[in-house]
């Protein structure tokens, strides 16, 4: 047992515990700070020892002390200010939740243990023009009995699925919250209907009169948490800190970053998610960080040295306070990370009036100074199978009387409400399906996944199943039936893009020849080359990606590409452009082709110097350009210019 005659003045920097050889430093907040102090206990919660702090520990309203030869293997500590005892907000480990949905009486914090092997592990460091991106919950991921392994809902069922991800193409691991959390508070259910702002605030709708009363769970973690320790119901072992370790490097072995979401409400002071941040990119080698909530410090984030290196993503950072009026980082670490992809992609998928101009300005958007996530689909909102199934929310379950999650979710059924055994309904639906992640994965951002939407996963019209710890938000690991279609289109996609520098050039594109090679980096046509139709009415383009702007092995052209969509309910006519000398045009992909794949086993040759094609309806075709047989490439010589 510990007593006064152990301690001494500690210091007040860094706030929590901190341990240096045989020294133990306490430093802690007290709003009272009267009579405060350490309370230890044994590892069966029983209260061993108090030890108040000292008048001359106190720094402004922290009080610190130093004790010696603590053994941090037998005990666990809070703080107490008079008769308030509260656990460590800075506890680098938090006992009593280890079991899913069991949130004890005594919450305590614990002890770091010092000394695990990274085995040289660094963060990966990927641009973004490079990034492959895939938002997961870490417990409904591998959870449902479909997952097939060993460790369901933890850091090791994620480490299980490497060998899915990679498959996949996936370069980053996106994670809801993953550090500690109750999802057993009730006052913290969120969320109320409206936008994907209103989605992450703490608000609980009390059940009404007749509605469900049943203690539900929040699953997602968009509350105040201990923001310094895993989560320990995430964790298989006993080990929380060393099993997200564990998967930290073993992510990063398999060439996948890790990024963190981290939700602030507006309670929780600048100082502390600052901490918090530098501790996680310190302590666990993430590679990025999501920010999310209220009040967030931005600008102080985004300007952090620690974080020149790690990815930061935010609704929109104030770029013009943050960057010099020309400066241009040296590794684009920032970046956009909103709905106005989403929703446009969706409108214009279904064929809303007045989208598609909107729609061809965010395929390029690329900027200088930060990246831009891109997403048709994610943790809130419907997934990619139910986007084509639903066009109005089934959250009954969620027992709020429905009044919860967006009402707005700008999707189109396809002609039935759910679920149906029409072949032509269903045929159209795998169409809009593959028609979308074209979209995504020929756009110039960052394209990102949300887990499942590769083999179908669906949440049965469930758009906000934040409290749904069951079937309805665990993701169903089918990858069998039609929807084994689109997890070869997605991984087509995915290769496609990471083959070919063109289709994601490190810089914007400007519609402009400014290398003087004959051809603009992109160009619009419609049923005449270079004459788009871009009237409020129409609902297809053709997009042509000149090869020139971009380097197969930083020597070579890429290929061009033409990227003909026609989001029309009608058939449309397109006109190819004509190529260099000695190039012509192959249908690479058809997204309206019978027969699963919509990639060609042989790409189909367009005759003529400069072909019309017909293009179905609400069908995507893309074009690749190749060297015509017998013929030897134009050789070309650019001059670049200005700009």
């Amino acid at each position: 047992m510990y007593t006064i005659d152990n301690k001494t003045i500690g210091r007040p920097y860094p706030l929590g515990v901190t341990t240096e050889h045989n020294h133990t430093y306490f430093s802690v907040v007290m709003k009272k700070g009267k009579d405060c102090g350490v309370i230890l206990y044994d590892r069966k919660t029983k209260e061993l020892s108090r030890l108040p702090f000292d008048e001359r520990g106190k720094f402004g309203s922290i009080f610190s002390m130093r004790i010696e030869n603590l053994d941090i293997e037998r005990y666990e500590y809070n703080f107490y200010d008079g008769e308030y005892i509260f656990t460590d907000p800075y506890a680098k480990v938090i006992y009593g939740h280890e079991k899913w949905g069991k949130y004890g009486d005594h919450i305590r914090g614990g002890f770091l243990r010092s000394g695990y092997d990274w085995e040289g592990d660094k963060p990966l460091k990927y641009p973004y023009e490079n990034s492959i991106l895939y938002c997961l919950n870490v417990r409904a991921f591998t959870k449902h009995r479909s997952s097939g392994i060993t460790h369901k809902g933890t850091y090791r069922g994620i480490i299980e699925k490497i060998p899915h991800l990679k498959e996949l193409g996936i370069t980053a691991v996106e994670l809801m919250p993953s550090y500690e959390f109750d999802e057993t508070e009730s006052r913290s259910l969120p969320p109320v209907k409206g936008s994907m702002e209103e989605t992450v605030k703490n608000k609980f709708v009390p059940p009404q009169e007749g509605e469900k009363k049943e203690k539900k769970y929040n699953c997602w973690g968009y509350i105040e948490g201990f923001y310094f320790a895993p989560k320990a119901a995430f964790s298989f072992d006993e080990d929380a800190v060393l099993e997200f370790k564990d998967m930290v490097k073993e992510l990063h072995r398999n060439g996948i970053e890790v990024i963190m979401q981290f939700y602030f409400p507006g309670t929780v002071k600048q100082g502390v998610m600052l901490d918090a941040l530098r501790y996680w990119v310190l302590e666990y080698h993430i590679d990025g960080i999501h920010l999310k909530g209220e009040s967030i410090p931005a600008r102080a984030v985004a300007s952090e040295p620690l974080f020149t290196e790690t990815k930061l993503f935010y609704d929109h950072f104030p770029y013009e306070e943050i960057y010099g009026e020309e400066e241009i980082p040296e590794f684009r670490n920032l970046a956009s990370y909103n709905d106005d992809y989403m929703y446009t992609a969706r409108r214009f998928l279904k064929g809303d009036d007045n989208m598609l101009g909107y729609f061809l300005e965010l395929q390029r958007k690329n900027p200088p100074r930060h990246g831009v996530i891109n997403y048709v689909t994610n943790y809130y909102g419907f997934t990619l199978s139910d986007m084509v199934c639903y066009e109005k929310k089934r959250n009954e379950e969620n027992g709020e009387g429905g009044r919860d999650g967006n009402d707005h979710n700008f999707t189109w059924n396809c002609g039935t409400e759910g679920v149906t055994r029409k072949k032509g309904m269903l045929k159209l639906r795998e169409r809009q399906v593959k028609n979308v992640l074209v979209m995504l994965f020929t756009s110039q951002g960052t394209p990102l996944i949300y887990s499942g939407d590769e083999f179908g996963n669906t949440r049965y019209g469930n758009n906000n199943p934040y409290c749904q710890d069951n079937d309805i938000g665990f993701v169903k690991w089918n990858s069998a039936g039609p929807w084994q279609s689109i997890f070869f289109c997605m991984k087509g996609l995915i290769a496609l893009k990471k083959a070919h520098p063109v289709l994601r050039n490190k810089q914007e594109l400007k519609i402009l020849d400014y290398i003087g090679c004959g051809y603009p980096d992109v160009s619009y046509h419609g049923e005449e080359a270079w004459r788009p139709e871009l009237s409020g009415y129409s609902r297809y383009a053709g997009i042509m990606y000149c090869g020139c702007y971009g380097k197969l092995d930083k020597k070579e052209d890429d290929n061009f590409f033409y990227i003909a969509y026609n989001m029309h309910w009608l058939p449309h006519d397109f006109a190819l452009p004509k190529l260099p000398k000695g190039m012509e045009w192959q249908l690479l992909a058809d997204t309206g082709r019978d027969g699963g794949d919509m990639f060609l086993p042989e790409p189909f040759v367009e005759e003529g110097e400069q072909p019309g094609v017909t293009v179905k309806p609400r069908t995507v075709h893309i074009y690749i350009s190749k060297q015509k047989k017998g013929q030897k490439p134009e050789k070309r010589q650019y001059v670049r210019t200005a700009f």
